[in-house]
């Protein structure tokens, strides 16, 4: 009959007592090895960071569509028919004329009978600017 050695020894036929070769603990005392739950850590870092990305993703796309604004009014404005030169910081009004050219004044809406588009400014960076008026 062979002799019963206790559960708590840790003890292999082939290499007889290795606890100290072990990458695992085998004692009753020693501390409990708990698995980390790296998969929810991932998953919450992507969500995250993945809401980062669609925050930008949101800017640059406003960023980008009020650029094709300002880049759609600028072309309107230097496509349209004007006779002077246009002074930085002075009020131009864009106005529609009958056989569908437009054309740039500095005659307000209100004194002019033509169909108004909209009221301009230009700044320093020759960049025409549409204000409410």
């Amino acid at each position: 009959m062979k002799s019963k050695i206790p559960d708590n020894v840790v003890f292999s036929e082939d290499k007889g007592y290795n606890a100290s070769l072990l990458p695992y603990s085998t004692n009753v005392g020693a501390p409990v090895i708990k698995m980390d739950d790296v998969v929810s850590w991932k998953s919450r870092g992507i969500n995250n960071v993945n809401k980062e990305f669609e925050n930008k993703f949101n800017e640059l796309k406003e960023q980008y569509e009020s650029l094709m604004i300002e880049y759609k009014w600028n072309e309107l404005v230097y496509n349209a028919k004007f006779s002077f030169e246009p002074v930085i910081g002075e009020i131009y009004h864009l106005y529609s004329n009958n056989d569908g050219t437009n054309v740039l004044s500095l005659i307000a809406p209100n004194e002019w009978n033509k169909e108004h588009i909209g009221t301009f400014k230009l700044n320093s960076e020759k960049k025409w600017v549409r204000i409410l008026y």
